[in-house]
């Protein structure tokens, strides 16, 4: 990309309050953004032993040391990407949150369909794709502390990214700029966008689990039909992906012709040709 072409616009709180949904503003506790920090979800995990509530989100304009699943590092260069985390206290057991990851994937392919990406999808159990290249990521964590299980929810997308940083990413990428080709993104409107559909999200999974969402990941389910290849610790397996059950489990065909259930957690998907 040129990176003279692009116009970074740097995250203001008041103006993505003004953007969120009504329920996203009854339920959010506070909105905090930072130059800088090492990890959105960091920030936020030593927030849930001080106690902070439910609807706290942390938006920063640099990760410094930002991680993605299985300890990947994930780059965010200054006001190039929009990178956050929200805390939500469930009170449900940490059994009764499978699927979560997935939910969390629907929100933030909501809130880019919403921005105008077209053909925004996902790969299970938590990568935003566009076309077959990563678009986004994202990465729950969960935290100790008294009262309710606490999770956070990190959500990584790429903005504008500029051509030295991108050079180092190892695998096909796409960011907001190439997508929609435009001079200047509202960094600020997706914020509220995203903001406010994971707030709402969270709520009706609170309610109703992932089983209530499982057909909506259908929609932007991209590995459904295609043979792919699932690295778990001890093995490996290979079959054609079904969708998903009511629990967020990727249903594998074996070889056999047998329906396998696998859960996310410290497993690598990749598509096989």
């Amino acid at each position: 990309m040129n990176d003279a072409t692009v116009e970074l616009e740097l995250l203001d709180r008041e103006r993505i309050l003004a953007g969120l949904t009504e329920t996203a503003r009854t339920w959010l506790s506070r909105l905090e953004v930072h130059p800088a920090l090492d990890s959105t979800n960091d920030y936020l995990l030593t927030k849930v032993g001080a106690d902070w509530p439910s609807g706290a989100v942390c938006l920063t304009e640099q990760q410094q040391a930002g991680r993605g699943r299985l300890g990947r590092s994930w780059l965010s260069p200054f006001a190039a990407c929009l990178a956050g985390s929200l805390l939500w206290r469930f009170p449900l057991p940490a059994s009764a949150l499978s699927g979560l990851s997935l939910a969390t994937g629907i929100a933030v392919a909501r809130a880019l369909r919403n921005f105008g990406v077209a053909e925004v999808g996902l790969k299970w159990p938590n990568d935003v794709w566009w076309r077959g290249r990563k678009l986004g990521g994202i990465l729950l964590e969960s935290g100790g502390g008294p009262g309710a299980f606490a999770v956070v929810a990190g959500v990584g997308l790429n903005v504008a990214l500029p051509s030295p940083v991108a050079a180092a990413i190892d695998q096909p990428w796409v960011d907001l700029w190439e997508i929609l080709g435009v001079e200047r993104i509202s960094r600020n409107r997706l914020a509220a966008l995203l903001i406010s559909e994971l707030i709402e999200t969270f709520v009706r999974f609170q309610q109703g689990g992932f089983a209530d969402l499982a057909a909506e990941w259908a929609e932007f389910d991209r590995v459904a039909g295609r043979r792919v290849r699932l690295t778990l610790p001890n093995t490996a397996l290979t079959g054609i992906a079904r969708g998903v059950d009511a629990t967020g489990a990727l249903l594998l065909e074996t070889a056999d012709g047998r329906l396998q259930p696998c859960v996310g957690g410290e497993i690598s998907l990749r598509l096989e040709s």
